[in-house]
């Protein structure tokens, strides 16, 4: 089957956790705004019927399938990226719903009043925010996996091979390292468990030929991950 992803072609944003598992999977896939525009995602957007609120959405066969979460839970069982068993399947989709929360939060640092004001609009109580963000909700999370990752029995979150989630949690370290660099080093003592798995994802051969590759967009201020010297203090 070839997939057809449909996301904002200038960022990384939530569609790189469905393109890391399409590049790790090997899978045919076109990366559709990217190639036509954003004409053939608008118009699927508009739809009657059971249309996507917004991207990204996947286009398998006849489904078209939208939600970040929702999408690795069905791309995850057919590319050997999550368990057979229910329970592990649902076990590994708990957590990529937990990582939203966060892709939330992280995103909340910079717009903490909203997406439709400037960054520079709301830098005061993006600072507030920020100072916030890694002084409770950091720990919280990367503790919180770091004890998944401990417990799991191998050395992936869901045991002894590598699940879509991985691939996800390697994103949000990169993505941390990238906005909050002095921020992100201090912390990563605290975690070593998830650095070693991100060291581990970047060197596997799917997923380092496409981070080398022109298909992997560079992280920008434009993203969910954005670099503001101010609040990386």
């Amino acid at each position: 089957m070839r997939y057809e992803l449909y996301y904002w072609p200038q960022i990384q944003g939530r569609g790189e956790y469905v393109r890391l598992v399409l590049e790790e999977a090997g899978a045919d896939y076109a990366d559709v705004a990217r190639r036509r525009g954003m004409g053939a995602m608008t118009k699927m957007m508009e739809a009657r019927g059971t249309p996507p609120f917004a991207p990204p959405f996947l286009k398998a066969g006849k489904l078209v399938i939208g939600q970040t979460a929702n999408i690795l839970l069905y791309l995850g069982p057919r590319h050997g990226l999550a368990p057979k068993a229910e329970a592990g399947r649902l076990w590994l989709h708990q957590l990529q719903l937990t990582i939203a929360d966060l892709v939330l939060e992280i995103h909340d640092t910079h717009h903490p009043l909203g997406p439709s004001m400037y960054y520079e609009d709301q830098r005061g109580p993006a600072k507030k925010r920020t100072a916030d963000f890694w002084k409770e909700r950091v720990p919280k999370y990367l503790e919180y996996f770091e004890r998944v990752l401990e417990s799991s029995g191998g050395s992936w979150v869901a045991g002894r091979r590598i699940s879509y989630v991985d691939l996800s949690l390697f994103q949000i370290v990169a993505g941390l390292r990238y906005a909050f660099p002095k921020r992100m080093k201090a912390f990563e003592r605290r975690i070593p468990g998830l650095v070693d798995l991100h060291d581990r994802v970047a060197i596997r051969p799917n997923i380092k030929a496409y981070l080398e590759s022109e298909r992997r967009i560079p992280f920008n201020e434009d993203g969910i991950f954005r670099h503001y010297r101010e609040l990386d203090v």
